[in-house]
């Protein structure tokens, strides 16, 4: 499929009316976690194209083009408002938050395995230990106070255990910045997945902060406090890894043909009929701004799109599937690991004076009772004997495997990788 191939509409054309803006939402106990996966996945997909042109509005002295970027924005805005009511109003804000990290660590084991640059590879897998723990502390949480047996919501497809535990993934903010890709060298795969993961990241973050603050005790407050936290610091480590010296119309049209790439994916992919007509639909909206942003590129920078991306040919197809074994082998050999400047190091291998040890106690400090996604652990194994999880075999790290105790120490104590201290 290439999408500069095809015949495209003109942006104002897929405007849609209030009937089609509030579809029908999905069945939360029916429908399948890899479609409320992609739901998410193309909110997030289309929040940062919104978010970007505007940024692009602001930083623009030509109308012409603002006028271009308003059209295609606002279809962009309706769009994500579309994808934002399929959730039901049934879905709690917890049960929801089960699917942001699904997709988080489903999606991140997905674009490691596939990423051909090894840099961006560590990047993606240092984070996805962390969203992986962030699932764990969040379902916990789900059956100590609804009830609900989160692998349930994720169809079984993701195992819910401890990754590198979320209160190791404290660190100052100088160690969130990365080295950036070059795209006029990268793979055409290190484009869509950067631009990707950002997205998705960034989309988490924002539900996480502004939805903080609603969750009805303090406990789930300051739960998604440090988490959101935790999600700023990726959001950072992604973003860093997008090439700074892309022109801000080259930019346009990387954003409109990742969300085509992901759009054709959702479509080829979809099992429920509904949701892929959604998907068809935006598809083919994606495919004028793609045009739209080809033509600016021309006439503006007098560039072919051939000059930004290396083919119009969409790569391999984003598919959701389990990735419990690329997981369990991420776990067993980089649990220990931290950032340390532009790289990541075994916590072990830090200096006494390194960065990460001064903002753990700032942070931290002493008392690590009192962090949120520890005392979440602590008062479940205190209410029920032993956490919540959902695991099928041994934990691979075996200082993660005390159902009883929660380890506080591995990733952010020297010495803590050892079996047996926590």
């Amino acid at each position: 499929m290439n999408p500069f191939e095809l015949k495209a509409g003109r942006p104002g054309s897929a405007f849609q009316n209030w009937a089609s803006l509030y579809p029908k939402a999905y069945c939360k106990d029916e429908t399948d976690a890899y479609t409320k996966v992609r739901i998410i996945l193309m909110g997030g997909a289309e929040y940062e194209a919104v978010w970007f042109s505007h940024q692009f509005h602001r930083h623009c002295n030509n109308n012409d083009i603002r006028r271009q970027l308003a059209v295609s924005r606002r279809v962009e805005q309706q769009q994500q408002h579309q994808l934002a009511c399929l959730k039901p109003t049934n879905e709690t804000q917890l049960e929801t938050t089960i699917t942001y990290e699904q997709l988080a660590v489903d999606l991140t084991a997905i674009l490691a395995q596939r990423e051909p640059d090894p840099y961006v590879v560590k990047a993606l897998n240092f984070a996805l230990l962390e969203d992986f723990d962030h699932l764990y502390r969040y379902a916990d949480l789900l059956e100590m106070e609804q009830g609900v047996r989160a692998e349930q919501l994720v169809g079984c497809y993701t195992e819910i255990m401890p990754g590198r535990p979320t209160i190791a993934h404290h660190r100052h903010p100088m160690d969130s910045v990365r080295r950036p890709c070059n795209f006029k060298q990268a793979d055409l795969l290190t484009m869509l997945d950067t631009c990707t993961i950002t997205a998705a990241e960034q989309q988490t973050m924002n539900y996480y902060m502004n939805l903080c603050g609603f969750y009805h005790n303090d406990l789930g407050r300051q739960l998604y406090q440090e988490i959101g936290m935790v999600e700023e610091d990726h959001v950072s480590q992604y973003g860093a890894l997008l090439d700074p010296n892309c022109t801000w119309l080259e930019n346009l049209l990387l954003h409109e043909y990742n969300e085509c790439y992901l759009y054709w994916s959702c479509y080829e992919t979809e099992t429920d009929p509904m949701v892929k007509k959604v998907w068809e639909q935006n598809f083919e909206a994606e495919v004028s701004h793609l045009h739209q942003a080809a033509n600016l590129l021309k006439e503006h920078e007098n560039k072919e799109w051939q000059q930004v991306l290396p083919q119009g040919e969409f790569p391999e197809l984003l598919r959701f599937a389990p990735q419990k074994e690329y997981l369990r082998k991420v776990l067993q050999s980089t649990v220990d690991l931290t950032a340390d400047g532009e790289d990541y190091s075994p916590v072990d291998d830090l200096a006494q004076d390194a960065l990460f040890f001064t903002y753990q106690d700032a942070v931290n400090g002493e008392d690590v009772c009192q962090v949120p996604s520890h005392r979440i652990i602590n008062e479940y194994q205190k209410q029920n004997g032993e956490d919540y999880r959902f695991q099928e075999g041994e934990h691979p790290v075996p200082a993660l495997a005390d159902r009883k105790k929660d380890n506080a120490c591995l990733g952010r104590v020297p010495g803590a990788s050892k079996e047996g201290q926590g």
